[in-house]
C-alpha cells in the first residue's frame, strides 16, 4: 500500500526536484506496410501510425494533468525502416520518401519525435541496408521529427568495420546538409552496438522485430531527485550511499510503473517495459555531473569519476529492478555532455576530455553522447571514435553509443547553441593523429571469445 508519506514524497520530487518522465514512447511494427511499390507502402506506414498513434499524446495529456506527474515527450519508436523499405526502395531518395512520410505521420499525431530510421549492420549490409544509410543526411536535413540510428556492432556478431567507416563519412554529411543550422541533423542520429529493442529514449529508439505489433514504453528520468537524497547525507559511507541511491531508483521508477499501466490501459496497447534512465536536461539541478560532485569528486573528469559513475549507475539498475518486473531499454545513467550544465562546466574549466568521456563509457548505460567536435574533423577520425566505442561495448556485453555532431565552421573555443532538450555545448578538442589506415582495412572485426554461448 502507498502511504501518505510516500505521496508527500514524490510530490516534493515532481515540484521541487525535476521528477518527470521523460517519454511515453509507443512501439509500432510496420513490417505488414511492406510493399513493391513504394507510394502504397508509405500509405500503409502513414495510416498504421496514425491509426495505433491517434490518442497517444492526449492521452499522456490527460494522465500528467490527472495524477500531477510531468511527461514531457510522447514519442513514437518503429521497426528499423531498412527491413520494411527493402522491397521498395531502388535509390537512396526512395527512403527519403519514407522518412517525409514518416515525419508527416508525427506531426499529424503530435508526437515530438519519431525513431526508427534505422538499420541493424553488425554483422553485414544488405542492400537496403545501404541505401536507408546514405539516405540519412537528406533525410534528416528535410525532416523536423526523424531520429536514425545505425547499430554497426554486437557481442555476439563482433563490429562491422566497413559500416563504422561508412557511418564516418554519413555523420560528416549530414553535419554539412545541415551547416546551416550548426549541423543539427547530426543531434539526431546516433551509431550504436548491442542496440537494445526496446529502448524509448531517442536518438537510438527503434521497436524491435521480436517485439509486439504495438507496446507502450515508458522512459522516467530523476537526476535531481538522486541529487537532492545525497544533499542530505554528505558524509555518508559507501554503503549509505549506495542504499540512499537504490532506495530512491525504486521510488522514482514506481512513478514509471503508475504512468506505463494508466497508458497501456487507456491506449489499449500491451505494455512493455520501464527505462529508468538518470538522463540529465540544461535545467540547473538536473544533472548526473552534479550527482558526482555530490558523491565526492571536484568536476567530472576528475581522478575517481569512472569508479563513481559505476556506483550510480549499478544501484540505478538495483533499485529499478526492484520496482519493475519488466526493466528494460537502457536503464542507467547518461552523460550527454550538451544536456548537462555540469558536464559543460566540467568541460569549460578542462576538467573534463573525450577520453575521460570515453573511458566513464566503459560503466554508464550509453555513450559518447551529444559531443559537439570542431567541424573540419576527418570522416576517419569519426570512425576511429565509433569504433572504440564499439570495442568498448562489445567487449563488456552491454549498449555504447557514438551521438557526436562535428559542427561546420566552428573549432575548440566556440560555443554552439540547439535549445530545448539539446542544450548548448563547447566544441571539443578531438585528437588529431591519424586513423585512417585502421578503419579503412574493412571487413569485420570478429566476436570476443566470451560471445560463444549456447
Amino acid at each position: 500500500m502507498i502511504n501518505l508519506q510516500e505521496v508527500i514524497e514524490t510530490n516534493k520530487m515532481i515540484e521541487q526536484e525535476n521528477l518527470d518522465v521523460r517519454t511515453i514512447t509507443m512501439g509500432i511494427s510496420l513490417l505488414d506496410c511492406a510493399d513493391h511499390d513504394l507510394n502504397i507502402t508509405c500509405e500503409k506506414i502513414y495510416k498504421k501510425i496514425t491509426t495505433l498513434a491517434c490518442n497517444l499524446v492526449q492521452t499522456g495529456e490527460d494522465i500528467a494533468r490527472e495524477f500531477g506527474i510531468p511527461i514531457v515527450n510522447k514519442r513514437i519508436s518503429i521497426t528499423p525502416i531498412s527491413l520494411v523499405g527493402s522491397s521498395c526502395c531502388r535509390i537512396p531518395g526512395d527512403y527519403v520518401q519514407i522518412a517525409k512520410t514518416l515525419d508527416c505521420a508525427a506531426k499529424d499525431v503530435g508526437v515530438n519525435i519519431l525513431g526508427g530510421f534505422s538499420a541493424i549492420v553488425s554483422k553485414g549490409m544488405t542492400q537496403s541496408d545501404e541505401l536507408l544509410i546514405r539516405s540519412i543526411p537528406m533525410a534528416l536535413a528535410c525532416t523536423e521529427r526523424i531520429c536514425s540510428s545505425v547499430n554497426v556492432g554486437s557481442t555476439k556478431t563482433g563490429i562491422n568495420m566497413d559500416a563504422v567507416r561508412l557511418m564516418g563519412d554519413i555523420i560528416r554529411q549530414t553535419a554539412e546538409a545541415t551547416q546551416e543550422r550548426d549541423s543539427v541533423g547530426c543531434t539526431k542520429l546516433v551509431v550504436l552496438c548491442n542496440a537494445p529493442d526496446d529502448n524509448p529514449f531517442m536518438a537510438g529508439a527503434f521497436h524491435g522485430v521480436s517485439e509486439a505489433d504495438a507496446i507502450i514504453n515508458v522512459g522516467v528520468s530523476g537526476p535531481g531527485v538522486v541529487k537532492y537524497a545525497l544533499e542530505q547525507i554528505p558524509n555518508a559511507d559507501f554503503e549509505l550511499l549506495c542504499e540512499t541511491i537504490k532506495r530512491t531508483a525504486f521510488k522514482i521508477t514506481r512513478v514509471g510503473q503508475l504512468v506505463a499501466q494508466e497508458a497501456s490501459s487507456r491506449l489499449g496497447v500491451p505494455f512493455g517495459i520501464i527505462d529508468l534512465s538518470l538522463a540529465p536536461t540544461p535545467a540547473i539541478g538536473d544533472s548526473v555531473a552534479d550527482i558526482l560532485k555530490c558523491i565526492g569528486v571536484e568536476h567530472p573528469g576528475a581522478p575517481g569519476t569512472t569508479a563513481a559513475l559505476a556506483l550510480l549507475n549499478d544501484q540505478v539498475k538495483k533499485g529499478g529492478v526492484m520496482a519493475s518486473s519488466y526493466v528494460g531499454g537502457l536503464s542507467g545513467a547518461f552523460i550527454p555532455v550538451s544536456e548537462d550544465q555540469g558536464m559543460i562546466d566540467a568541460v569549460e574549466a578542462g576538467a573534463l576530455t573525450i577520453e575521460k568521456l570515453e573511458a566513464m563509457t566503459c560503466v554508464c548505460s550509453v555513450g559518447l553522447d551529444m559531443i559537439a567536435i570542431p567541424g573540419d574533423t576527418p570522416a576517419t577520425t569519426i570512425a576511429g571514435i565509433i569504433a572504440d566505442e564499439s570495442a568498448i561495448g562489445m567487449v563488456n556485453q552491454k549498449t555504447t553509443a557514438v551521438r557526436i555532431i562535428p559542427v561546420i565552421g566552428k573549432t575548440v573555443g566556440d560555443t554552439v547553441e540547439y535549445g530545448g532538450l539539446f542544450g548548448h555545448a563547447p566544441i571539443m578538442p578531438v585528437n588529431t593523429f591519424s586513423s585512417q589506415r585502421f578503419v579503412d582495412r574493412g571487413g569485420r572485426i570478429p566476436a570476443p571469445i566470451h560471445s560463444f554461448k549456447n
